[in-house]
């Protein structure tokens, strides 16, 4: 069976990756990201719109991205899209939509510590256990 809710991304990190929590067993990250798509208006002129991505990751790929991840790098993530609710301190009950990360592709941009080269640094939690 193929997987139906799949996410991919090519972007750059909107801030440093923050820690959210960790222990031997499994972290969590959280970061923002920007894409970008590019067009002409109706008078021609070139224009870019951004979209902005709430970002998390589990496991190895979390630990890698708050490693070596920075604002401002290029990266490709492959992942899942999932919408959780929660209520804010004036109990109202929000949501949110995030990207649950499964794999990272650093593709360059800023250099960055894990590669003195130009290749593709490919990282994925196919060993670790779904959350």
């Amino acid at each position: 069976m193929s997987k139906t809710n799949s996410v991919r991304l090519i972007g750059h990190l909107g801030q440093d990756p923050k820690l959210v929590s960790s222990n031997a067993e499994s972290s969590v990250l959280s970061f923002t990201m920007a894409t970008n798509e590019n067009y002409k208006d109706a008078q021609g002129n070139k224009q870019t719109r951004t979209e902005w991505h709430n970002i998390v990751a589990f496991g190895r790929v979390a630990n890698l991205l708050f490693q070596y991840a920075k604002k401002g790098d290029h990266i490709m993530l492959n992942g899942r899209l999932q919408t959780r609710q929660y209520v804010n301190k004036e109990q109202q009950q929000r949501y949110v939509t995030e990207i649950i990360t499964e794999e990272v592709l650093f593709l360059g941009g800023k250099k960055s510590e894990h590669s003195q080269t130009d290749e593709p640094l490919m990282v994925d939690n196919s060993q670790d256990p779904p959350f």
